[in-house]
């Protein structure tokens, strides 16, 4: 499967955690660690925060930037004074998003990435002190957004990893990474279907893995599909269903003599945790302050205004976080969350849980039949299952493939380490050009 020996790397850049793994000549993966509060770590959250400490009398003001859990430390410190950002990736490709401005300066999305990237390296420490001149990163089959612009998003990753040096940047899909990742399993032939569920997307690959005579793997790509949905869309349903509705939609407020409804806009931010952050610094922030004024229920509007001046977007993730793990092995679990005076309680039931993602479910399975169709393959063309990602535990997901494939080929593992090792084994492929791309 592979030819080349000088070493590699392969960065898993997610929605939710990057991940990153050279090769040194051989042909093991390893990832790189990161040591916090006592703690190792090798899935790095994708999270900035932006923040000014005050310098020596007469100093001016220094502005700090930080990524990963340092960045969550930050924010945790002084979350009124932090710009704490997360999922940022979900911009990518998007034509609308053009930059945001933090502290008085203007960010692009490669500004962003390039930050990130930076201060990754920095806490990587020896590990990644001298890089290689090539890197293979990954690429979700289907950016998130309503209309994405791969090209777009291509030429912005291709701006903020060459602030780091990189001369020979190649793309590879983040289902074929992972594929290359469990063909080292495999004992004899067979076709794979890997499915990587992100936080901002869903992507599906086959591939064909064979042993040829002198023992060395050989792979054919069959085809690939994906959808902009997965974890962060199964986080907006909760939110959408049991949030929202106590901090003000679906309520009114009056306009003279008539009662108006809430505007949806303001709800739809929760939608995505990077829009989230951006409400608090946008004009729509003066028009809710003005609407607690009118509001037929002005209570939760005042409650919205906490979170949203609070910064709290972040608690209200782990809350969600924490509900859809207690559903993936309990049928009935707890939702709580609290910030501030804000305080939300309530009983979830899976099945309830399931009926809101249903449209999400419906968009899973119909690139699963695509990636199929395309290939030319029925179920029983396919050897092997492959889940990987943090919602694959998501029993509904997870049933998708038991009812279409059968219980024996699915397999499962690897859920944060798979793409970025899989990328830097690619990266030792003799024929590069037939696994990745370069941006246009």
């Amino acid at each position: 499967m592979t030819a080349a020996t000088a070493p590699t790397i392969g960065v898993d850049f997610g929605t939710t955690n990057t991940v990153v793994s050279l090769t040194h000549g051989d042909d093991h993966a390893r990832l790189v660690r990161f040591s916090i509060d006592n703690r190792e770590l090798f899935a790095f959250r994708s999270a900035l925060s932006f923040h000014t400490v005050q310098g020596a009398a007469g100093a001016v003001n220094e502005r700090v930037v930080e990524a990963g859990p340092w960045a969550i430390e930050a924010y945790l410190e002084d979350p009124l004074e932090t710009r704490f950002i997360q999922s940022f990736k979900t911009f990518a490709a998007s034509a609308a998003f053009t930059e945001t401005r933090i502290h008085n300066k203007r960010y692009q999305f490669e500004d962003l990435l390039a930050a990130f990237l930076l201060r990754l390296r920095d806490h990587a420490g020896a590990q990644m002190d001298a890089l290689p001149p090539r890197i293979v990163v990954g690429r979700p089959v289907t950016f998130a957004g309503s209309s994405p612009n791969e090209v777009l998003a291509l030429t912005r990753y291709e701006a903020a990893f060459k602030r780091l040096g990189f001369s020979d940047i190649r793309y590879a899909y983040e289902p074929v990474g992972a594929a290359f990742f469990f063909a080292r399993q495999l004992k004899q032939d067979a076709t794979v279907l890997v499915a990587d569920f992100g936080g901002g997307t869903s992507d599906f690959s086959l591939v064909r893995f064979e042993r040829a005579a002198d023992g060395t793997l050989r792979s054919t790509p069959l085809s690939r599909s994906g959808v902009g949905v997965a974890g962060d869309a199964f986080d907006y349903r909760i939110i959408d269903q049991l949030v929202s509705p106590e901090l003000g939609k679906g309520s009114e407020y009056r306009s003279f003599s008539n009662k108006l409804p809430i505007p949806q806009r303001y709800y739809a931010a929760f939608a995505r945790w990077d829009q989230l952050a951006l409400l608090r610094a946008s004009k729509d922030m003066r028009d809710i302050r003005a609407l607690e004024r009118t509001a037929v229920e002005p209570d939760k509007i005042a409650a919205l205004i906490e979170v949203l001046d609070g910064n709290h977007g972040y608690a209200l993730y782990r809350s969600v976080s924490a509900l859809k793990e207690a559903l993936s092995s309990d049928t009935e679990a707890t939702f709580r969350f609290e910030a501030g005076s804000v305080k939300i309680e309530k009983t979830v039931a899976r099945s309830d849980f399931e009926g809101w993602i249903a449209p999400e479910l419906s968009a899973i399975e119909t690139a699963v039949g695509e990636a199929l169709d395309m290939a030319g393959l029925a179920e029983s063309g396919v050897d092997r299952v492959f889940l990987t990602g943090g919602s694959s535990f998501v029993p509904a997901v997870r049933e998708i493939f038991l009812r279409r494939f059968g219980s024996g080929k699915i397999e499962t593992g690897g859920e944060f380490e798979s793409i970025a090792s899989g990328l830097a084994l690619i990266g030792r492929e003799a024929d590069l050009d037939l696994w990745t791309m370069r941006a246009a």
